[in-house]
């Protein structure tokens, strides 16, 4: 029996971030995290970017030249059949995937991954910072214990600034960690309705209750990175603004209003990226504030 966990939230106007933690079976998952992986119906966002993930979890096709395509997260372990219908609802060949990428080393995220790889054969890229924990189907991560997903070994790490090219698509990596050591957003150029737009897909900002932010040995410069990631964002151009999971984006909402045809596309939205960027660095400044105040902030028992 895989064993994997149910962290309870972190940022109560995030929801999508927190996590409660419980026992499941590769076959299974407990009702926290199944109301995150419902099936979605495939959609196109903008001219070579479509979405193929869960109603939460989220996974992203884009398209390249010579019909080559590349594979942004996997879900969990459980989600990795619906990204792979998805795309041939699309009328995509999975095989035709050369690339896959993910946004950070957690079982919500990378637990579909190896099943993905082991589909298509694509390159595996990951950043050299959570590539171990990866590795590992997370079992050195240095605070979800015992949240495990299948394990899959990077072909190629990724290194904040590095540009990632296929086709004629390039998308640029941008390390901003704090929730977990090498969580990576990544930026590419889209044109939506023939007008040229930057996507933004964030890794993501939530701070999990279990985070000390200072004092970890097992992450001692969290916080630091935290506040280095806050910076490199808001240098970023956000115009659509996408992310590890679709409620920091609002993706139920935007998707209704896009297939019913609402123009401008709902998913050009620079002022909920920012307006997002924000809530985040003021939930970070107050667990910060706690942490400092009170030295068992986010230990466990156990824990020095």
């Amino acid at each position: 029996m895989r064993r994997t966990g149910h962290w309870i939230g972190a940022l109560a106007a995030m929801a999508a971030g927190a996590f409660f933690f419980a026992s499941t079976t590769a076959a299974e998952l407990d009702a926290h995290f199944a109301a995150m992986n419902q099936p979605l119906a495939p959609f196109k966002i903008a001219d070579n970017l479509y979405y193929v993930g869960a109603n939460d979890v989220t996974s992203y096709l884009i398209v390249t030249g010579g019909g080559h395509l590349i594979l942004l997260d996997g879900g969990f372990e459980q989600t990795a059949p619906q990204i792979l219908a998805n795309i041939r609802t699309l009328g995509f060949d999975p095989k035709k995937i050369r690339i896959l990428l993910n946004s950070h080393a957690h079982f919500d995220h990378a637990g579909g991954l190896a099943a993905l790889k082991a589909a298509t054969g694509a390159m595996f890229l990951a950043s050299d910072a959570d590539a171990p924990v990866l590795a590992a189907g997370g079992a050195n991560d240095f605070a979800l214990k015992g949240a495990l997903f299948p394990p899959i070994k990077a072909d190629h790490p990724v290194l904040d600034g590095m540009l990632v090219s296929l086709g004629g698509v390039t998308l640029t990596a941008h390390i901003t960690a704090g929730h977990t050591k090498g969580c990576t957003t990544w930026t590419m150029p889209v044109t939506i309705d023939g007008q040229p737009e930057e996507a933004l897909f964030l890794c993501s900002l939530t701070v999990l209750p279990n985070y000390r932010l200072i004092g970890d040995p097992n992450y001692p410069n969290q916080a630091a990175d935290f506040q280095k990631s806050f910076a490199t964002l808001k240098g970023l151009t956000c115009n659509v603004f996408l992310a590890s999971h679709g409620s920091f984006f609002g993706l139920l909402d935007k998707r209704a209003r896009l297939l019913a045809g609402a123009k401008p596309n709902p998913f050009i939205d620079p002022a909920g990226c920012h307006a997002f960027f924000a809530k985040a660095e003021a939930a970070f400044d107050k667990r910060l504030a706690e942490c400092k105040a009170d030295p068992a902030c986010g230990k466990t028992d156990g824990q020095p």
